[in-house]
C-alpha cells in the first residue's frame, strides 16, 4: 500500500513539473500592426503598442528565448540612452521601455522592441518569474520591406548593465566595458 501511495505521489509530482515547465510567457511581436500580445503562464493576456525598427535599424525576425534580462541598461551605441526593463532576446537587441511613447505604434527605434514603461515593468517581471518564448513576425507597415533575419556576426553591443557605481563620462569613454 505504502509503494501505491508513493507511486502515485511521485506521478503527481512529474505531472506538476511538467505543467511548470510548459508555463512560459508567450511573447508574439506583429511587426506589421506594431503590437505585442502576451500571454502568461498563468492564463493573463495582454495586447499593447510596440515601435520596431524604422528603416535602416530593422528589428530581426524569428523565435527567440530571452539571454539577458536587465532592470536598467543604458545604450552605448546610442547616446547613453536609458532602456528600462531590457528583455535581451538576440546579441544586441532587447524589449525595453521607452520615454518615447508618442512613438508607440509605429517604427520608431534602432532595431530593439519599445514598449510603454508600465508594460515593460510588467513584461520584465512575468519574464523574470516565468520564462519566455518570443516570436516576431511581420514587416514594417509602410514599406513593405522583407524585416532582416537573424544574423551570424557578432556586433557591437547596443547596450551594457549598469556597474554598483555610476562612473563618469571621462571614465566610461576611456573603457566602456570597464568592470565586465
Amino acid at each position: 500500500m505504502r509503494s501505491v501511495l508513493r507511486f502515485a505521489v511521485a506521478v503527481a509530482t512529474v505531472l506538476a513539473s511538467i505543467e511548470a515547465a510548459n508555463a512560459l510567457v508567450r511573447i508574439d511581436v506583429d511587426l506589421s500592426t506594431q503590437t505585442m500580445r502576451v500571454n502568461s503562464g498563468s492564463g493573463d493576456s495582454y495586447e499593447w503598442p510596440i515601435s520596431s525598427g524604422r528603416k535602416g535599424h530593422l528589428t530581426p525576425t524569428g523565435w527567440y528565448r530571452p539571454i539577458g534580462l536587465y532592470t536598467m541598461v543604458h545604450s552605448a551605441k546610442y547616446d547613453n540612452a536609458p532602456m528600462p526593463h531590457s528583455i535581451f532576446f538576440l546579441s544586441q537587441y532587447a524589449i525595453h521601455g521607452t520615454t518615447a511613447v508618442g512613438s508607440l505604434g509605429r517604427p520608431a527605434s534602432h532595431g530593439c522592441i519599445r514598449l510603454a514603461p508600465g508594460n515593460a515593468a510588467a513584461l520584465f517581471a512575468m519574464v523574470k518569474a516565468e520564462g519566455a518564448s518570443i516570436r516576431i513576425s511581420g514587416r514594417i507597415p509602410s514599406s513593405g520591406v522583407e524585416i532582416a533575419r537573424r544574423e551570424r556576426a557578432r556586433p557591437v553591443a547596443l547596450g551594457y548593465a549598469p556597474l554598483p557605481r555610476a562612473r563618469s563620462l571621462r571614465e566610461w569613454m576611456r573603457d566602456p566595458f570597464a568592470g565586465f
